[in-house]
């Protein structure tokens, strides 16, 4: 008996093949070939290729090319259009030049009907399967590429360098993707004015996946944009939601956001809050910046605007803006959420090891990872964080 491979991981069992064939004649002398040879196979027979499209959960197609209601590549091409897996085509004599036209539309063997035996037709059997397997194998890989290629794209478009210049200023930045791997809707952004004002952001877009992704990587370079081109802070938002107004895939998708924006003088700041977790001042202790001007999330059909809080910050600051993915993680081994009071601990908890090991990581990383330890492995949400902070 020939051996054939099965599938990695799946049980070995009797291959299951289709024989496309209307002529009697024929189709006997197909199961007699196979037989001979000693292959297990599970034979199935479709005499039209109407009957055929339905009955392709097979490993291998028999397709005779001149069928009662198809006939030449035509039936071919609608059998791989409906899902087919390894074909190999059975051609006349006269029709030795479909064979090699049919391998090049996507046949993965052609077998002349007058010069055929069992041994022959098991082999090409067994490697059309193993073709196509390469096949799906390869293209299973371009996908992958080009997924990771997407994923570079949007990373960089979603996590960029921040814009601050100014040395007086200490800036740090941290991104972990959720458990997936797959980046999310989070992002940041710092940006120094020309006056000398710096302003920091994180945004969150409500969902998770590519789409949520390249939105808000769009609004993340819009947000950019309008800085840039010194458009007045307070005007910022409005501008935005229009943006993501125009360009959300449906009117349900919305976005939250935090947006500190320091003076030049470094002593006062500005905060402006659109659906979004308050920012820490860090200590220690941390505190949680008042919620008290917090306003509607951007893309939420209801009136309100965002109004800044006012902060006096004084000759030694530090602010920390976060997604919501590490408050909303859960305490290892129980569905509690570390929640605002977790968070804030993990903050101090973070501070305190930057202050005994200082040239060991940065404080946006310790704080993630420290969230992703209470939590127990890899966070289910992105998770961003910014500090901006100022010695004197």
């Amino acid at each position: 008996m020939i051996e054939v491979d099965a599938p990695a991981g799946a049980e070995p069992g009797p291959l299951r093949v289709l024989v496309v064939e209307d002529d009697e004649g024929d189709w006997v002398l197909a199961t007699e070939h196979l037989a001979d040879a000693g292959l297990d196979a599970d034979l199935r027979r479709a005499r039209t290729l109407d009957e055929a499209v339905t009955m392709l959960d097979v490993d291998c197609v028999l397709l005779d090319l001149g069928l009662p209601d198809a006939a030449g590549l035509p039936a071919l091409e609608r059998l791989l259009a409906a899902g087919a897996p390894a074909v190999v085509v059975l051609t006349g004599l006269a029709d030795a030049h479909a064979g090699v036209a049919a391998v090049a539309a996507g046949a993965q063997d052609y077998l002349d009907k007058s010069d055929v035996d069992g041994e022959r037709l098991v082999r090409s059997v067994r490697y059309a399967i193993a073709r196509r397997r390469l096949e799906d194998a390869d293209r299973a890989l371009y996908r992958s590429v080009v997924r990771e290629q997407e994923t570079t794209r949007l990373e960089q478009a979603l996590l960029p360098r921040p814009a601050v210049p100014d040395g007086t200023i200490e800036l740090a930045v941290g991104y972990r993707a959720g458990r997936d791997g797959v980046l999310g809707g989070d992002f940041y952004d710092a940006v120094a004015r020309p006056d000398g004002t710096v302003l920091a952001i994180v945004g969150d877009v409500c969902g998770h996946g590519p789409d949520e992704a390249a939105l808000g990587a769009t609004l993340r370079t819009a947000w950019r944009t309008l800085v840039l081109a010194e458009v007045p802070t307070r005007e910022l938002l409005g501008l935005l939601e229009r943006v993501l107004e125009s360009e959300r895939p449906s009117p349900e998708i919305f976005t939250t956001f935090a947006m500190v924006a320091v003076d030049a003088d470094r002593a006062a700041a500005d905060v402006y809050l659109a659906g979004h977790p308050v920012p820490f001042l860090l200590g220690p202790p941390s505190t949680m910046v008042s919620g008290a001007r917090r306003g509607r999330a951007l893309g939420i059909p209801v009136r309100g605007g965002w109004e800044p809080l006012r902060l006096e910050l004084g000759d030694d600051w530090g602010i920390l803006l976060h997604t919501d993915g590490l408050m909303e993680a859960t305490l290892a081994g129980s569905s509690d959420r570390i929640g605002k009071a977790g968070l804030l601990a993990v903050v101090d908890e973070s501070l305190a090891a930057c202050a005994r090991e200082p040239d060991g990581p940065a404080l946006v990383d310790r704080v993630i990872e420290g969230v992703r330890a209470a939590h127990g492995g890899d966070l289910v949400d992105d998770a961003a964080v910014v500090v901006v902070g100022w010695h004197a």
